[in-house]
């Protein structure tokens, strides 16, 4: 498929996924969410892909919202909004959701709907210029949608004051709230990158990563003992899949395994 907002490709069982709007700083519209739930779900159906990038092209990674796209919203009815709405909603979820790794290139500042895109991510890394943040509510509106993932991810006193606030962050403070894994320097982070797609794709199962994504998506919905019974029967399930068998007879025979 050909997008008009997005460059995607596949290398080495790596997907790119690249917001390319740089002259609107890669801000998000309708049809851009559209293009990246069609991006996310080509990578997903495509066997030879393990390991997602999502990355911006130029200086920002993603503005947040397109000021023509607010200005439309003005004009929109409820049910129009409430639509509209769900189909972010659909991407947030599923990005979360995803069987595959999800990692975030941040070379730029991430903003907003920008900034939740980064909540999604398994792994990502900034350069340290990039700051992030939700400035919704500096505009009477709300950060409803990653609120719901930003909680999850790094506590609710964090979220409250990163959401409340409206205010931007550094990369680094993002790092210390554990909103982005790590700070990279401009220089280095493609190769970053880079390298820890390529650790996932080569040194990781890939059944491993999606059950374990799967696991960490759903305990914080479980009781303490739905959680440890869920744990113990995935557990026991993955014993007798082909790749632990495959990966505990390489290692007692002490043979370096490619995945």
């Amino acid at each position: 498929m050909a997008f008009s907002f997005l460059l995607y490709e596949v290398a080495d069982r790596v997907a790119s996924i690249t917001l390319n709007r740089p002259e609107k700083r890669n801000a998000l519209n309708g049809l851009l969410v559209a293009e990246l739930r069609q991006a996310f779900r080509q990578a997903a159906e495509n066997e030879q892909v393990k390991v997602i990038v999502l990355k911006g092209n130029g200086d920002a990674f993603c503005a947040g919202a397109d000021l023509e796209y607010l200005q439309q919203l003005q004009k929109n009815t409820y049910e129009e909004n409430l639509a509209d709405s769900r189909e972010l909603m659909a991407l947030f979820r599923e990005i979360y959701e995803l069987d595959k790794i999800v990692i975030g290139q941040v070379e730029g500042h991430a903003v907003a709907g920008g900034c939740g895109l980064v909540t999604l991510c398994d792994l990502s890394y900034a350069v340290p210029e990039a700051m992030l943040g939700y400035t919704e509510v500096k505009i009477g509106f709300i950060p409803a949608l990653v609120a719901v993932f930003l909680v999850r991810k790094i506590g609710e006193g964090r979220s409250r004051e990163l959401l409340l606030t409206g205010k931007l962050v550094s990369a680094e403070k993002a790092a210390q709230d554990g909103l982005i894994t790590a700070v990279v320097p401009a220089a280095d982070i493609r190769q970053q990158v880079a390298k820890v797609a390529a650790s996932l794709c080569t040194e990781a199962s890939g059944h491993s990563l999606k059950v374990t994504k799967q696991l960490i998506g759903t305990v914080l919905d479980l009781t303490l003992e739905e959680g440890l019974t869920h744990a113990a029967e995935l557990n026991a399930a993955t014993r007798g899949h082909s790749d632990c068998k495959r990966g505990i007879a390489a290692f007692l025979n002490k043979e370096k395994l490619i995945w």
